[in-house]
């Protein structure tokens, strides 16, 4: 898949960066794109929540009346979930809710979410930025030049650039990320994905040593 690298004014730069087929080219696994977003939802879930059982509230454990004779139901003691500030039945207790994802799945989700993108014409590549400081006026501008200033994107990073991370760290719409750090849940949750021309370069880069 062949695109074409911007400038950051929006422009042609005359060169384009490949995108490996074995990546951007194959058909979507929804279903594994669905396990992998439900896994990452899941393990940002705290799981602390806690209720008292009848052990726990407080309360005398005297019965409070004999079991017979009285012409009433019979009762156990006040802390009884079935009396007002009684235990609780079956409540939920601190657990995590984060499960097992085989490696291959995740890997099989992140290309597919990346297809997604590929297929819907939503990725952008730009050439590297270089800024002397940090600025998210400048950055809201290269947003604008090219075109995804009105979309929720992701900005994938080829390496840590504290001043291009901070300039755009202001901008709600924007998530910066580095390349080995991205993810199928905020990929899919992208509108469009915009590479540096350096991040584009490494899916190519690693295509060839694995084909080496």
């Amino acid at each position: 898949m062949q695109i074409e690298v911007l400038n950051i004014k929006g422009k042609g730069t005359g060169r384009s960066v490949e995108l490996p087929d074995d990546i951007f080219g194959i058909e979507p696994n929804d279903h594994v794109i669905y396990l992998a977003v439900k896994q990452y939802l899941a393990a940002q879930r705290q799981g602390t929540h806690k209720v008292k059982t009848r052990a726990e509230v407080k309360g005398a454990s005297r019965k409070l009346h004999k079991q017979k004779g009285t012409g009433g139901s019979r009762k156990g003691n006040i802390r009884n979930p079935l009396y007002k500030g009684g235990g609780t039945i079956f409540g939920p207790k601190p657990h995590e809710y984060d499960f097992k994802l085989n490696k291959k799945v995740k890997d099989l989700a992140k290309m597919s979410a990346l297809a997604h993108k590929a297929k819907d014409s939503a990725i952008v590549v730009v050439e590297d930025i270089v800024l002397d400081t940090p600025k998210t006026k400048t950055a809201a501008e290269i947003l604008k030049n090219l075109k995804v200033n009105d979309k929720k994107s992701m900005f994938v990073l080829a390496e840590p650039n504290d001043n291009v991370e901070i300039s755009l760290r202001n901008i709600d719409t924007v998530l910066s990320v580095l390349l080995n750090d991205i993810n199928t849940y905020d990929i899919v949750n992208a509108d469009v994905l915009v590479l540096t021309e350096g991040a584009a370069k490494i899916f190519t880069e690693e295509e060839q040593a694995v084909e080496a």
